[in-house]
């Protein structure tokens, strides 16, 4: 499932490309990955312009001019894809992991007035796009419940350090990738904050001390920011805004490496399973028995 980097990546490269467009068409083939009423759609969404393109969590909100919002949600397997002109990877055809769309996997065609288009595309059928009074947002239980953002300006170590220790009793590693703890950090992003701050995922957190925890803040802080920054981390789905792909994991230093040295100390980094997730970790750097 995409993480708070490959989110964040669709939002920035959308926020490039929308705004401004009017939306001339919707058409769908799964109705459950577009659960709105036509009129709704015909009288908020047909003729509206889009305002702005926002990322909470791993959520993506596309505001429109109607005050409505498409609250859009990736899931395992899903695609948003631009299309038009000279917007769309020019140049660089060989850069895109996108074939000629639509294709099978297309479950949302939004065309614009001006001929471009915006692909939602969705193999495993699991992501969705829902169309609400933007008021209304904020009520949905998600957003009631899912913890702040990591990479907030006002998120400090002392607020990260706080809202760890109410999950005292559990790993380390199920509370970072517990939505309501920390907004966005999923499995990749834990394993390689984890190897930074040189804990290991299976440590309770009320074993982990103070300084430990504010630097595994820090170390957060720097994966998620270099993740973006390299426009996420591809798997076999994962595509940013012009359907290309992210470089993050040729820079990870502990993820999928099982079987590889460490490149800390050497030793062979090893996958187990934290948390019911596959869990990478170095036995010599994150030995359990370090957490001061």
């Amino acid at each position: 499932m995409p993480e708070l980097p490959e989110v964040e990546t669709v939002r920035s490269g959308l926020v490039k490309l929308l705004p401004g467009k009017i939306i001339a068409s919707v058409n769908f083939d799964w109705p459950k990955g577009f659960p709105n009423a036509q009129t709704d759609v015909d009288v908020f969404m047909i003729g509206a312009s889009i305002k702005d393109v926002r990322r909470r969590a791993k959520v993506l909100l596309i505001d429109l001019s109607t005050s409505y919002t498409l609250v859009c949600h990736l899931k395992m397997t899903g695609q948003f894809v631009f299309r038009g002109g000279e917007e769309f990877g020019a140049g660089h055809p060989n850069d895109s992991l996108i074939g000629v769309l639509p294709d099978k996997s297309t479950r949302v065609i939004i065309e614009f007035s001006d001929g471009t288009h915006l692909y939602f595309n969705d193999q495993r059928k699991f992501g969705w796009m829902r169309l609400m009074p933007s008021v209304q947002v904020p009520e949905l239980d998600f957003f009631k419940k899912v913890g702040p953002e990591p990479l907030s300006d006002d998120f400090t170590s002392k607020d990260f350090i706080q809202r760890l220790q109410r999950r005292k009793n559990t790993s380390i590693k199920a509370a970072l990738l517990d939505q309501t703890v920390i907004a966005g950090v999923g499995n990749i992003y834990a394993d390689e904050s984890l190897w930074g701050a040189k804990i290991h995922p299976a440590t309770k957190v009320t074993n982990v001390s103070d300084a430990k925890l504010k630097l595994l803040y820090s170390e957060l802080r720097y994966v998620l920011g270099l993740a973006i920054e390299k426009g996420g981390s591809t798997n076999k789905n994962y595509v940013n805004a012009e359907g290309k792909r992210g470089s993050y994991m040729d820079f990870a230093r502990v993820f999928r490496r099982e079987n590889q040295p460490c490149p800390r100390c050497g030793t062979i980094i090893e996958k187990s399973r934290v948390a019911g997730r596959g869990t990478h970790t170095c036995p010599t750097c994150q030995s359990l028995r370090i957490t001061k």
